[in-house]
């Protein structure tokens, strides 16, 4: 009895370390497939029923560990357990097929173009990532469609074991008693900051001068110049411009609306009248189509906002600041009324933790601008209106607020049940998966290399 309650215990320590992000997470469990035509570069070390799983899935894995680890002492038996790891992952697809767990081909493509114009807009267009991997876009699609329906097919199967498993505050409190009280992470000081942001109005003579070059831009296409070479030389989308303005191909429903239906009315070719979106005026010409998919090319420029646009969106904010500290208006009533950050806008004004979903925030991985900001301000204090850059590049003014700092201190119940509460129901998912695990690991046509055959990958998890 002991032995087991030893082994809780470190279950639960190590589930809440991963949860607070002191122990980084495997990257087996993000489902990690393998690329296609790698079957022929290296060995299989194991089947179950139709699924494979390749030496360079877990020496992949393995490796980024390695780098992760820094030197430092790693589980002899990493290898094992990642391996592990990815036969879980297969099980579930073998089970997957025989419980008609299916993903819709709908979901798949949509999951694969969202990749694809991710790797697009880091590489910077369509291309490059060609010329780099030396395949059509098609194609680099066909190549990562198979491990992308793997990965939802592997998420959706364990949404059906763990998606009701839900836990209550004695079972928090029960979790948490199993850590050893001396093995408790420590957290650094934390902190609540609200924001309202309010962006900058164009003025009107910005937009018409902005107009104004688009159209003598559009006359000298007409008349002949070239219009790549006039996108490089005055576009200002530094992801095209480089290429002349191209975009690429996109489907009905990826562009702003009124870019997209612009580009409907044209035949390829054809320029557009100037056009007005969210991200400034465009000029575009239509390239062609390919079934559902259009290709264009687009000079755009962003009008300046000037210091008078700003003090008017500071004037509101200022107005705001006054009704909330005189209790007229909640501050998480004038964030989502006003604030044009919808992310922190939904949540009551707060900016959330990326690695838990909450609202704490550690004091040493803040955004620099916000930390020196709230490093002298008490509790409860909002900032004077503030200038601003949004991400997508915008001027804007905004106020900040802090609403609490936790100082340091080791895990406890009272201040960092949310963070608790997440790593209980993390161990209480993974025990689903494992009484699932028990239920069906027999059920399935398991062969495994020599080289891994020590890992006893199906073994009961009652013996790991």
């Amino acid at each position: 009895m002991l032995v087991k309650v030893n082994r809780a215990a470190a279950s639960a320590l190590l589930t809440l370390l991963l949860l607070v992000g002191l122990v980084p997470a495997s990257k087996a469990q993000l489902g990690i497939s393998r690329p296609k035509g790698q079957e022929l570069l290296d060995g299989i070390v194991v089947k179950v029923d139709n699924q494979i799983v390749l030496r360079s899935d877990v020496e992949n894995i393995y490796m980024q560990e390695m780098a992760r680890a820094a030197g430092k002492p790693v589980a002899p038996d990493l290898k094992c357990k990642i391996l592990q790891s990815l036969v879980l992952n297969k099980l579930m697809l073998a089970r997957a097929e025989v419980d008609s767990v299916i993903v819709e081909d709908k979901r798949v493509n949509d999951e694969v173009d969202r990749r694809m114009a991710y790797f697009v807009q880091q590489i910077g267009s369509e291309k490059r990532l060609e010329e780099q991997y030396n395949k059509p876009i098609k194609a680099l699609k066909d190549d990562l469609r198979p491990s992308i329906k793997d990965q939802l097919t592997q998420q959706k199967m364990q949404e059906t074991i763990t998606g009701k498993v839900a836990v209550t505050p004695r079972e928090v409190a029960q979790y948490f008693s199993r850590v050893p009280k001396d093995s408790l992470p420590y957290f650094n000081t934390e902190v609540e900051v609200g924001q309202i942001v309010i962006p900058a109005q164009v003025n009107e003579k910005a937009k018409q001068a902005a107009l104004a070059k688009l159209n003598d831009i559009r006359a000298q296409v007409l008349a002949g110049a070239d219009f790549a070479t006039l996108a490089k030389q005055y576009s200002e989308d530094p992801g095209s411009a480089k290429e002349g303005g191209y975009l690429g191909f996109f489907k009905r429903g990826e562009l702003v609306p009124e870019y997209e239906a612009a580009s409907m009315k044209l035949e390829p070719g054809q320029l557009s009248p100037v056009v007005q979106s969210q991200f400034g005026f465009h000029l575009i010409q239509f390239i062609e189509r390919k079934g559902n998919t259009y290709s264009t090319r687009h000079i755009l420029l962003k009008p300046e906002t000037g210091t008078a646009d700003a003090s008017e969106a500071a004037k509101k904010l200022t107005r705001l600041r006054r009704q909330i500290l005189s209790d007229s208006i909640s501050f998480a009533k004038a964030a989502k009324d006003n604030s044009s950050d919808k992310q922190s806008s939904t949540n009551g004004g707060l900016l959330a933790n990326r690695q838990d979903g909450g609202s704490r925030l550690p004091l040493d991985k803040l955004d620099p601008a916000v930390f020196f900001t709230i490093d002298t301000m008490k509790v409860g204090h909002i900032t004077p209106p503030m200038p601003y850059r949004t991400d997508d590049g915008k001027d804007a003014m905004r106020i900040l607020w802090l609403k609490s700092n936790t100082p340091p201190h080791q895990a406890n119940l009272e201040q960092d049940y949310q963070k608790i509460a997440a790593a209980a129901l993390n161990e209480k998912r993974n025990k689903a998966l494992d009484e699932w695990f028990e239920k069906n690991r027999n059920s399935v046509y398991l062969e495994v290399a020599p080289e891994y055959a020590q890992c006893k990958v199906l073994e009961s998890t009652e013996n790991r």
